[in-house]
């Protein structure tokens, strides 16, 4: 049996579904209160749990063979650094514990590329680099660079772990949606008709779970793998987006300190419950250093994302399914 935290996400249920698909008996770990709707219709256990909860863990890993860890918190406002150790880095240190008490055989620890070190333009990122919270751009990315360190400090004490990094996430399946997939439907709605200048590695999500499987097959142990994908503008993404919705494609890019400006009053407008689409810490990753390199999983693994254009295409696609897109206003 294996054991999926966060298996409500955008990831997650893709994971969940992909493990399904190959016949294995899949359950989820369910936080109290949790909107299950990813995962209606699958053949999967419902398990209550919290990751920052270790004897909840212990129940939910008995008779477990592996564990996917995807469980954590997303934050890219500010006064949120307290909460997001608390879930990212204690509930890490929870599961990797659990895992050693319930004598599970492989843990599979997602990680991401923000908690590999933030290198100046012009250098590669890649798994060698290390995790050094100190090191890591932003207070997400410090977070998962400390969970990341639990688990190697878990597979120094035994435990068989591995662990994978994605970029940034998109495709279809995105519920609640991703930062990324909302950015697609204001797009196509109409709310907005410019881009932002910037740009990151997107990869698909359906992709990032066959990397993670691959990563239970075939990773070694106390080894990270990059799941990468395309290196690509905003701009870029919203000129696939245009062409495969047939609207006109964004009419230009606004300048980053216009951007910084407004991300500035949507963060103070937005307060601390909602969190807005675009804040100062989302800008730096947009503009940091994104050239990863992902070669070690595409040789160690069998790595082979596909092109965003299928990525994109399949999302529209999807959220056109769930009657999510609004038409633009004329």
């Amino acid at each position: 049996m294996v054991v999926v935290t966060g298996a409500c996400g955008h990831i997650g249920n893709n994971l969940v579904r992909s493990l399904i698909a190959l016949g294995e008996k899949v359950r989820a770990l369910i936080l109290p209160g949790e909107d299950t709707m990813p995962l209606d219709g699958l053949a999967v256990e419902k398990f209550p749990g919290d990751i920052c909860d270790r004897e909840s863990l212990e129940r939910a890993f008995d008779g477990a063979d592996s564990v996917f860890h995807l469980a954590g918190m997303v934050s890219i406002i500010p006064g949120k650094k307290d909460l997001l150790y608390n879930v990212n880095v204690n509930g890490t240190k929870n599961v990797v514990e659990a895992c050693l008490s319930r004598d599970v055989k492989r843990l599979v620890y997602t990680s991401s590329v923000h908690a590999l070190p933030d290198l100046p333009k012009g250098r590669r990122i890649d798994e060698s680099l290390g995790f050094l919270p100190s090191d890591a751009l932003g207070s997400y990315g410090k977070t998962k660079a400390a969970a990341t360190l639990e688990v190697l400090k878990g597979v120094a004490n035994g435990l068989d772990a591995v662990i994978v990094c994605p970029s940034g996430v998109m495709g279809p399946f995105d519920y609640r949606p991703s930062k990324m997939g909302q950015c697609l439907l204001d797009f196509i709605g109409g709310k907005f008709k410019v881009a932002l200048d910037g740009g990151y590695d997107f990869v698909d999500v359906r992709d990032v779970a066959q990397g993670q499987i691959a990563a239970w097959k075939k990773g070694r142990s106390g080894e990270a793998y990059l799941l990468t994908g395309e290196k690509i503008t905003v701009k870029g993404i919203l000129d696939l987006a245009a062409s495969s919705e047939g609207i006109s494609p964004p009419r230009f890019s606004i300048p980053y300190f216009l951007c910084r400006i407004g991300a500035f009053f949507m963060t103070l407008f937005a307060g601390k419950q909602r969190e807005p689409l675009l804040t100062t810490e989302s800008l730096s990753i947009l503009r940091s250093n994104y050239d990863f390199n992902g070669d070690k999983a595409r040789i160690e693994l069998g790595y082979k994302p596909r092109g965003l254009h299928e990525t994109i295409a399949d999302a529209i696609s999807w959220f056109h399914e769930r009657g999510m897109i609004k038409p633009a206003k004329a």
